[in-house]
């Protein structure tokens, strides 16, 4: 969200964000009015397959979620990946199907009944969104994301609690919780560690892409 965004965030590329539909869905078109040549989801994933750590990259060849499967731009997706593959971040990246859903997915019961459905590696919120708004204008679309959170994984209520519409994090919330709910704590953390991982691909990723030119869309 935020964090995603000021990793994004460079000459040549317009942000937007945000955690509620519909707001993200404004945000793309106030986009598509300024001017752009394609769009990219960019930011984190929840993990599916379970061999992929957090911190993996995944660049999908499609997304599958409430709109059907669209696939992604298969030429702008080969630049994204070749820019990857030339750096150590290579071991780090798949290819595949990406998976998008409504709500959270916070359970590893709920991953892996996904994962067995679709087939996909990862899951986000907002790629199905940009896939669609890119397919309505004619736009190509990629998708670059990081495991956050890995398929063993159950997050705490505390990690989704401060999440506000726009894609900002409310402190107070998650506080809230954990004063419910001190136990909560320990899980936290390593969430923290696994985000720590997975900030550290993306910016690394924002900057290979950036220095390949692989952001422009031909």
């Amino acid at each position: 969200m935020a964090f995603e965004a000021r990793i994004a965030r460079g000459e040549g590329v317009d942000v937007v964000f945000a955690a509620r539909a519909d707001l993200l869905e404004r945000a793309l078109r106030a986009a598509l009015v300024r001017g752009c040549s394609g769009i990219v989801s960019f930011g984190t994933a929840g993990g599916l397959a379970p061999d992929l750590e957090a911190g993996t990259l995944i660049v999908a060849d499609a997304v599958d979620g409430p709109f059907g499967r669209v696939t992604t731009d298969a030429g702008w997706t080969e630049r994204l990946a070749a820019a990857l593959n030339v750096t150590p971040l290579g071991a780090q990246l798949r290819r595949g199907t990406l998976a998008a859903v409504t709500a959270p997915l916070t359970s590893a019961h709920g991953k892996q009944a996904l994962h067995r459905k679709t087939g996909a590696l990862a899951v986000d919120m907002e790629s199905h969104i940009a896939a669609a708004i890119a397919a309505a204008h004619g736009l190509p679309f990629a998708v670059c994301r990081a495991i956050v959170d890995p398929a063993w994984r159950t997050l705490p209520p505390a990690a989704t609690a401060g999440l506000r519409d726009d894609g900002h994090t409310a402190i107070g919330p998650i506080l809230r919780e954990l004063v419910r709910q001190p136990s909560q704590l320990g899980s936290l953390i390593r969430l923290a560690a696994d985000a720590r991982a997975a900030r550290q691909s993306l910016v690394q990723a924002r900057r290979a892409l950036g220095a390949a030119g692989a952001l422009r869309t031909a």
